[in-house]
């Protein structure tokens, strides 16, 4: 089969390619920016990268027509938009459209579950864009899952910084509501088992576990399974901002998206049985198995794709990397440093290992506190860390960074800031002629910007030497 999938660079859409390769099928990926794509697709002979933008209809002549079947995974949790439900509409009318020009037969498309009595918005918007993708040209099959888990899935991120590091809780009200969480392994078992299955041709059906859990249940369950003791006590009176704001501050979430959250937590998802594990042939597992399967990919660094790599996941950097990639040159303050590199592979490994649990070699205490600084005055702070420990992609989160730019061969990498600035900011390191060519570049953004170049300069003056010496450091063996 030809199979396009649509939100490759998601959680889910990463996850997914990969199988179908190894099923033996032909790929066509569609994204937005091919700079975000994983660099490995363009080595795949199975796999074809094509830009395509669903919101921009001329766009989508990119996409081949021979293609068989269809993944619709195109969502976004914390769109910053007001108008965020008539833009996911639109793209789901445009993609119709076109896809009905094509040779498809069937298009999949991974919803929520919804009920007829209180939707959140975000539910609601799923709900009309599976209304909106209805053809008779195609058939739609339309898979509603609950909670996700999953390692990097953002309810188990979330999850994993709640019990982590807090003893005990104060927590409102809506950690009573009930649902059913689904493995992500699950989720891709759904999906891949059903291309192709007539008998799933224009239906709709709820996947979930086997559990009814409250989302107290599943902290508690996540804490025992890290042998931490931990105390909840719920509360009545915290109001939906109030809640937001809880999220935000302990978790690694944005606050629009943690208002997001709260918005769809208060409203219970219990799915509607059906015969679809029969048919697809699958038993899920427990909350309980699909959390120590997380665990173990993260103890492995096997993590394939985090729900912190999303560019909406700060809601800063809004266009396409293109725009960032090449750093300005003028009106802007730079910190320039070089260093002789004695070993190169050391050097490039400590680059590409920087920040996360690694830190930034030198005045790591500083960068915590500007991240501290960062989430008090609602920026994103160091909390996203890093997916991998040692491997960076572009569009990857990278702490209060994002990856515009990585490659080892060329012995360069990129960073676009995503904190909170009067102005905007690039970090680059680059190994030339045997130098380590280091770049900090600040474009202000009025008086206030310059103000706070100013203000931090003495600040950057030894954080930037110190990060530069230790990065081109080579530790002598002790005889």
């Amino acid at each position: 089969m030809k199979i396009l999938v649509t939100g490759a660079t998601g959680y889910i859409g990463k996850r997914i390619i990969p199988l179908l390769v190894n099923e033996g099928h032909d790929v066509v990926c569609a994204v937005r920016d091919t700079l975000r794509a994983d660099k490995s697709y363009f080595e795949e002979k199975h796999i074809d990268i094509v830009e395509a933008d669903f919101l921009n209809p001329e766009t989508l002549t990119t996409i081949p027509k021979d293609i068989d079947v269809v993944y619709y995974l195109i969502h976004s949790m914390s769109n910053t938009s007001k108008d965020f439900e008539s833009l996911e509409e639109q793209c789901a009318i445009n993609f119709k459209t076109y896809i009905e020009t094509t040779h498809a037969k069937q298009v999949i498309y991974l919803s929520g579950i919804t009920n007829d009595e209180k939707l959140s918005k975000h539910l609601r918007s799923r709900k009309n864009v599976e209304n909106a993708l209805a053809s008779k040209h195609y058939a739609l099959t339309t898979f509603k899952a609950g909670i996700i888990v999953g390692s990097g899935s953002s309810s188990f991120e979330i999850i994993r910084d709640l019990v982590e590091k807090l003893p005990v809780m104060i927590a409102p009200k809506w950690l009573n509501t009930r649902s059913q969480p689904l493995a992500v392994r699950d989720v891709l078992t759904f999906l891949s088992k059903a291309k192709g299955k007539r008998e799933l041709y224009n239906q709709s059906y709820d996947i979930f576990g086997p559990e009814i859990l409250t989302y107290k249940d599943m902290l508690l369950q996540f804490a025992g399974i890290r042998k931490l003791k931990r105390h909840i006590i719920t509360v009545p009176v915290m109001t939906p901002k109030l809640s937001s704001y809880w999220l935000y501050f302990v978790t690694s979430t944005s606050y629009k998206l943690a208002s997001t959250l709260v918005d769809s937590m208060g409203v219970e998802i219990i799915g509607k049985p059906s015969n679809i594990n029969d048919i697809i042939g699958i038993t899920p597992i427990t909350y309980k198995e699909a959390v120590e399967l997380a665990f173990e990919k993260i103890e492995q660094n096997s993590i394939i794709s985090s729900w912190k790599d999303s560019m909406v996941s700060s809601g800063r950097l809004k266009d396409s990397i293109h725009k960032y990639i090449n750093v300005p040159k003028y009106g802007c303050f730079k910190d320039y440093k070089e260093r002789k590199v004695i070993d190169e592979a050391k050097t490039i490994n400590k680059i590409w290992s920087i920040g996360g649990t690694t830190g930034w070699y030198y005045g790591t205490f500083l960068w915590k506190i500007r991240g501290y600084l960062d989430k008090l005055f609602g920026g994103i702070g160091l909390r996203r860390g890093r997916t991998h420990q040692t491997e960076l992609n572009i569009g990857d989160a990278l702490d209060f960074w994002r990856v515009i730019y990585a490659d080892k061969s060329q012995k360069k990498l990129l960073l676009y800031a995503e904190m909170k600035l009067p102005g905007e900011a690039w970090l680059e390191f680059k190994i030339e002629d045997n130098l380590l060519k280091q770049t900090a570049t600040f474009r202000p953004r009025g008086l206030g910007g310059r103000l706070y170049w100013y203000s931090v300069l003495p600040f950057h003056g030894f954080i930037f030497k110190g990060m530069i010496n230790q990065l081109v450091k080579v530790n002598k063996i002790k005889i």
